[in-house]
């Protein structure tokens, strides 16, 4: 697109399956099941009902790091949520998110159980029912929680604006690779002067800041997400690129990006985790 363009908007848009790319058959512009399909449940308190992607990891990342803590309360079930397939319109998935997007957690400790959609949300509700990963110190928390919804404003730039058009627009666009481009480098600037003096994102201590920021900014440096590392120049931010490295080195964050995988090496995948000992039995390899 350019100042050429001959495209002029209309006075009232109406949805006509524009071409968007890989996304054509997902997208829509209303809410609402498109057909029924009930919600499964499994047998431990925490059910998620999910994909990973960024977001998706976030969540399992979490509970395999309260695990990892000694938390039995947090063993979950974990379902896969096919995207593409539309399984995010099914009736009980709309049930337990509205906005018809992955993750979704669904908490039977409670009568009736909680619902909780938004990734930041999770994140804040696992951190507040097992009191930890997030600071108990007034000032210390506050500075977790505005780097927690720094990642979830940030982020669409970086997902749905850098992303969709530097890799999966149907035809490349000048003008919004470059503006995306300009504000995802923004933020790569931001995160590496914050952690030049920082060893995670709220000082010395490990927290759910942390676990937020990594699947989508680690994932953009340490495994070439949308094939962009180069072109970002992803290894000339050093403190963000030593932080990743480090938080990825974790066992339970190894365990966690497995959890609802559909892409890389098939021992890396593990569709759907009802128990610890499937991350041995259960991979993609091994069914």
């Amino acid at each position: 697109m350019n100042k050429s363009s001959t495209y002029t908007p209309p006075k009232i848009w109406k949805w006509d399956n524009q071409d968007g790319g890989k996304f054509t058959g997902t997208n829509r512009p209303i809410a609402g099941p498109t057909h029924d399909k009930e919600r499964p449940v499994g047998k431990h308190p925490l059910q998620l009902y999910s994909l990973g992607t960024p977001n998706g990891v976030k969540v399992t990342v979490m509970l395999e790091e309260l695990l990892a803590l000694g938390h039995k309360g947090a063993e979950y079930d974990a379902w896969l949520i096919k995207i593409g397939d539309g399984d995010q319109f099914g009736s009980g998935f709309v049930g337990a998110n509205p906005n018809s997007k992955i993750p979704a957690l669904m908490d039977h400790s409670t009568t009736p159980p909680t619902r909780v959609f938004e990734s930041g949300a999770i994140l804040l509700h696992l951190a507040e029912k097992f009191g930890t990963l997030l600071p108990s110190d007034p000032a210390n928390r506050a500075e977790c929680l505005s780097w927690l919804f720094w990642q979830m404003g940030s982020t669409p730039y970086l997902g749905g604006g850098f992303g969709h058009f530097y890799h999966y627009a149907p035809r490349p666009m000048e003008y919004a690779i470059d503006r995306f481009t300009m504000e995802v480098k923004r933020q790569l600037d931001v995160l590496d002067r914050h952690l030049a003096d920082n060893r995670y994102m709220c000082a010395n201590e490990y927290t759910i800041a942390d676990i937020a920021i990594w699947p989508w900014y680690g994932g953009l440096l340490l495994f070439n997400q949308y094939e962009a590392a180069e072109f970002l120049d992803a290894e000339s931010y050093t403190h963000v690129m030593r932080w990743a490295k480090e938080i990825g080195e974790r066992d339970a964050v190894k365990r966690g990006r497995m959890v609802n995988r559909l892409r890389g090496e098939s021992h890396e995948q593990l569709h759907e985790r009802h128990d610890a000992s499937d991350f041995e039995n259960k991979t993609q390899d091994k069914v």
